[in-house]
């Protein structure tokens, strides 16, 4: 049975669109459509009329066509629609009181992928922020978090390593739906509270992951064509923070990662697939492979490389599986493993690998080539587990 998002509770309840009386502001993005593929700018075009009259875009814009880190959108207006679009991922991250006047409401409608190294929570947290300076309501049409809403993974951050791509001390792999996060924020978080609600979706469940829902994947950034991307993310997001590729300029991008250094087959069959079988990594499957990156990192070289495969994604633990292929390489390719230099995320100090990371105990963890099993030293989820418990709006 296919959910429904809070965007189509919103598309079919007349009496709810009612509510909203004054001015109204969409934050959205490429993924933000209905059952029908019809976009949410489109409906709230029919709906709320000459009331509709701004739009923001997150990190990678509107239309979801700006590549990765540091790659900001222009303020433009739509040609269509004849409303300004705000880039919140441009000069500021933060809307400023220009961008806000006239608005009495501000819906926010974003595909997140349920790992904290994804910015468009942080976009939202900075929104509430901003909103409690001015007499605004903020409302989230939720969605679901593809990697489910029970399975929690990695370390907590570290506030220290607080940057746009982790902003709050949650884990890698939080548990929450973007509405959620809102909920958390306002409780834990936020320094005054302001008037926020969540348009709940129809159906989901905890346990749901993306595939379960029948809702059609549509880009929620240029990277993640597939919903299988967004469980491999949490892994291959780590490799951002070196100079091997994670398969940008690619069709299998986040999926992969590589350098022109590495043969495949002879590194895989000489010792990562007996390290995978010690390592006890479940649900996953490992394949050797070549590639060519287009653009971005290695773009024109050829890399040899390694296939993340989801096998069974109930037991398959990606922030796992990325740190320990880390640990690997970063050992069997010796001098030819680089971290990245900074900057990384608006970044100028720490090493883009601390900040994706949280700590850069992990780090030291790699470079110190210790045991899996000491990574569960990295998790403490008591503390977190019952943060989360206080503000949960669906059941399991």
């Amino acid at each position: 049975m296919k959910i429904a998002t809070g965007l189509e509770v919103l598309i079919n309840d007349s009496r709810l669109q009612k509510e909203f009386k004054g001015n109204v502001a969409l934050l959205c993005h490429n993924a933000s459509i209905d059952a029908h593929f019809k976009h949410a700018a489109l409906s709230f075009k029919t709906i709320f009329g000459p009331r509709f009259v701004k739009l923001f875009g997150p990190q990678h814009g509107f239309s979801t066509d700006a590549q990765d880190n540091m790659i900001e959108t222009a303020h433009v207006e739509h040609p269509f629609f004849k409303i300004p679009v705000y880039s919140l991922y441009s000069e500021t991250r933060v809307p400023t009181d220009e961008m806000l006047v006239g608005i009495d409401h501000i819906f926010i409608d974003l595909q997140d992928v349920g790992c904290r190294m994804y910015t468009y929570i942080y976009t939202l947290t900075l929104l509430l922020e901003k909103c409690s300076e001015k007499d605004i309501e903020v409302i989230v049409l939720d969605r679901p978090n593809p990697l489910n809403g029970i399975t929690l993974e990695g370390n907590i951050l570290d506030p220290k390593f607080a940057s746009f791509i982790g902003r709050h001390p949650i884990p890698v792999r939080h548990g929450m739906t973007i509405g959620e996060i809102g909920l958390f924020h306002q409780k834990y978080w936020a320094e005054k509270r302001i008037e926020y609600r969540v348009i709940k979706m129809l159906g989901w469940e905890r346990g749901m992951f993306f595939e379960d829902t029948q809702l059609p994947w549509l880009l929620p950034s240029p990277n993640l064509a597939r919903s299988e991307s967004a469980l491999t993310f949490p892994a291959t997001v780590l490799f951002e923070g070196t100079h091997l590729s994670e398969g940008r300029g690619t069709t299998q991008s986040l999926e992969i990662v590589g350098h022109p250094k590495i043969e495949p087959y002879s590194m895989f069959e000489g010792h990562l697939k007996q390290a995978l079988k010690k390592a006890r990594l479940q649900g996953v499957a490992l394949r050797p492979m070549t590639f060519m990156p287009t653009f971005q990192k290695q773009a024109g070289k050829v890399c040899g490389g390694f296939q993340i495969h989801v096998t069974d994604k109930k037991v398959y633990q990606p922030w796992r599986v990325g740190q320990w292929l880390l640990r690997e390489l970063y050992h069997l390719m010796d001098n030819d493993f680089h971290w990245l230099d900074p900057p990384y995320e608006y970044d100028y100090i720490n090493l883009p690998i601390d900040i994706i990371n949280g700590t850069d105990r992990l780090r030291h963890w790699v470079e110190n080539n210790e045991s899996i099993e000491m990574l569960r030293s990295f998790e403490d989820f008591k503390e977190y587990r019952q943060m989360l418990e206080s503000i949960k709006i669906y059941e399991e």
